[in-house]
């Protein structure tokens, strides 16, 4: 298909605190390693709210925001082998990170580059879908990253863990959209995850893998994560931590006692910003679209998600809350989002 005949149409925010106008805008044209889609939902993040509430980021206004997008493929870039016209996929924009507005998701037709994007099962619906792109690219960077976390790959099925050997992984902050992710992939890589959030979401964390969630709030939440991975039969060892959130502190703390205790790496990788320089223990925030440009990817879109979506070995997560329909709906749905809402919701419109 031509795109020249597609007419493109975007929320565009011509400044910080601005409404959103919805105004045409031009129609990206894949290139090598992209496809073009149509898309049908779009959720927001934590980073367009704050982009909209003027928080200091690298963005040129009039800008199209928006990471999470799922819909139908309308064109494909050169060489582009993994998907055809009328494939229904979800995918991660990549605009904000290439700064290059056709391939950010706040707009009909999106840009996205192939190995961030995986094909859908017939059963699951383009609102379903749409609440994992960023979460799970960003918990891959900070987890498969070979200058972060660097653990083995996800697979499908699952890894079996080393039986006496067992590895374990805190996930802080699991209830949220990236600890969600980060849970489900560490599981599938063979590790044991241990998790924090607030007590009225054990029960959603360990559906998806957790092996014990703890409550962040607990005065001695470091405490009884590190005689949690010294509990059990055989020898554990820490891998790290994951800070979805914004937990620094404590994931310090518990990667530096776990080690004296038991062994293991003292590294803690983080997906938030603001944290100090720790001496004795390794802590890095992670990029999520690099992994596009390298195997990371590659394993988790194209290798991982699309057996384990088919096979019910990934749950997209959050639950979706579609808060409006057409690109007009995402001024409500920032306001909605910077308001706050619930760890098991992601706050999706329909287009």
């Amino acid at each position: 298909m031509a795109t020249s005949t597609l007419s493109n149409t975007a929320a565009w925010l011509s400044a910080p605190k601005a409404q959103f106008e919805v105004k045409p805008a031009p129609t990206g044209t894949p290139r090598e390693n992209q496809i073009l889609v149509r898309n049908h939902a779009i959720a927001i993040n934590p980073i367009d709210a704050k982009i909209h509430q003027g928080v200091p980021y690298p963005v040129t206004f009039p800008a199209i925001l928006g990471e999470d997008v799922a819909g139908e493929v309308v064109a494909v870039g050169p060489g582009v082998t993994r998907f055809k016209m009328g494939d229904r996929v979800a995918g991660a924009a990549a605009g904000f990170f290439t700064k290059r507005p056709k391939e950010s998701a706040f707009q009909t037709y999106t840009v996205l580059e192939a190995n961030v994007a995986c094909r859908l099962p017939d059963a699951l619906s383009y609102e379903q879908a749409v609440v994992f792109p960023l979460g799970i690219s960003t918990a891959a960077a900070a987890l498969f990253g070979a200058d972060l976390l660097n653990l083995r790959l996800p697979t499908y099925p699952a890894r079996e863990p080393t039986v006496g050997k067992e590895e374990v992984l805190l996930v802080w902050g699991g209830a949220s959209s990236v600890g969600l992710n980060a849970i489900q992939l560490a599981v599938a890589a063979g590790y044991e995850v241990l998790t924090t959030c607030s007590p009225a979401n054990f029960s959603l964390v360990e559906r998806l893998g957790a092996s014990r969630a703890f409550d962040y709030a607990s005065p001695t939440v470091v405490a009884d994560l590190v005689a949690a991975v010294q509990q059990g039969k055989g020898k554990k060892t820490s891998v790290g931590a994951f800070d979805a959130v914004g937990g620094h502190a404590a994931c310090v703390e518990f990667v530096r006692k776990a080690a004296e205790e038991g062994g293991g790496v003292k590294f803690v990788a983080t997906a938030v910003r603001g944290f100090a320089d720790v001496e004795g223990v390794g802590i890095k925030q992670c990029q999520s679209l690099t992994i596009k440009d390298n195997h990371i990817g590659k394993a988790v879109w194209e290798d991982y998600l699309p057996r384990a979506l088919e096979g019910g070995g990934f749950v997209p997560a959050p639950e979706p809350r579609v808060v409006g329909r057409g690109l007009e709906a995402v001024q409500a749905a920032i306001e909605l989002k910077a308001g706050g809402v619930s760890a098991r919701e992601k706050v999706v419109v329909v287009l």
